[in-house]
């Protein structure tokens, strides 16, 4: 088994203000590695403790991982980049020999894909929520594309990869295979090898292997539909197996009482359901060029959350006019009983 690249002792320390810690650190705020959370490509991610009180997620890179320390470098500088509240915000790290290792801000509430599937075992997300989700994914995607100088795309953009904090913020994770590129010079785009994740991926994109942040949006489009329809992005017992042409082609039979998840039992604005699946067609859309940009989704999505809002402000109104009426009744029933004596 080949062991991966340590780091030479003559290359320069990742400059940064972030902590860096000794794997001695690593393996106390893990509990020697004790606390497992998942695991990726990279590695196993654990759940930690700083000195007992700030909790972390330690990414750490496995000794059979393909990725050696040029690319965990190359990682590191990326995300030392990256600031903004609808992103993970890398703590610190750890470089010692054949020891690497990302230690992230802890999100107690897990993935998107859980709380989707049930497997978190809380209640059902409703659509006011989903809705909420997608637009602060929507708003880190934004952030990537225009606020980071040079723009970066993600490339993987993904339920598992939607992380929720205790407050239920979404915050966009695992930038492993990020890229960034130039926006204008026709620079927009840059030929990689293909990467991402079977299902999200954008199918311009693999033909050509041409990069650009409509690969990204291409992605959220299907991560979308996952939130609208709860639905695999892949399934080979459907007659489409990819969701996008599966709603498709519901749509074209004419038969949409079974595209949105059956979990919220209807309670949601029709209207609010809709635009949002238009906006996530839209973005999915096998064409590039007829994609949306970021802001236009977040615009929409907006106005698709204040439709749902406006719903659920009616009904709160009809529940307390219900309520109040009850009591009144409640109130006269009482006092024209006791206007007559009581038998004896």
């Amino acid at each position: 088994m080949k062991k991966m690249s340590s780091r030479n002792k003559s290359e320069p320390w990742i400059k940064t203000k972030r902590r860096r810690f000794t794997y001695s650190e690593v393996l106390e705020m893990t509990k020697n590695l004790q606390r497992p959370l998942g695991e990726g490509g990279f590695g196993i991610v654990y759940h930690g403790d700083i000195n007992g009180s700030e909790q972390v997620a330690v990414k750490l890179l496995s000794e059979t991982s393909a990725q050696g320390y040029k690319e965990f470098k190359a990682e590191v500088e990326l995300l030392l980049r990256v600031h903004h509240i609808n992103l993970v915000s890398l703590v610190g790290y750890c470089d010692e020999q054949y020891h690497f290792a990302l230690i992230y801000e802890y999100m107690s509430n897990g993935d998107l894909h859980q709380h989707l599937s049930g497997k978190h075992g809380g209640a059902v997300l409703n659509w006011g929520t989903r809705l909420r989700i997608a637009i602060e994914a929507a708003l880190g995607l934004e952030y990537l594309h225009i606020g980071c100088k040079p723009a970066m795309v993600h490339r993987d953009v993904k339920s598992t990869n939607i992380l929720l904090d205790e407050e239920f913020m979404a915050k966009i994770a695992d930038f492993g295979l990020s890229r960034s590129f130039q926006v204008g010079n026709d620079q927009s785009q840059v030929s990689t090898v293909v990467a991402g994740t079977l299902g999200y991926l954008d199918p311009e994109y693999y033909l050509t292997s041409e990069l650009s942040e409509k690969s990204d949006i291409y992605s959220f489009g299907i991560l979308l539909l996952e939130i609208i329809t709860n639905q695999r992005v892949i399934d080979q017992t459907r007659k489409r197996p990819n969701i996008a042409e599966w709603v498709t082609f519901v749509i074209n039979k004419g038969d949409t009482s079974n595209i949105v998840d059956p979990k919220l039992q209807g309670n949601y604005e029709p209207r609010s359901v809709w635009r949002a699946l238009e906006v996530a067609m839209s973005c999915a859309n096998p064409s590039s060029a007829k994609r949306p940009n970021m802001s236009q989704v977040i615009i929409k999505l907006k106005e698709c959350l204040e439709t749902e809002n406006a719903r659920t402000s009616r009904n709160q109104d009809l529940e307390e006019s219900h309520h109040s009426s009850s009591a009144e009744l409640r109130v006269t029933v009482t006092f024209d009983t006791d206007l007559y004596p009581k038998a004896r």
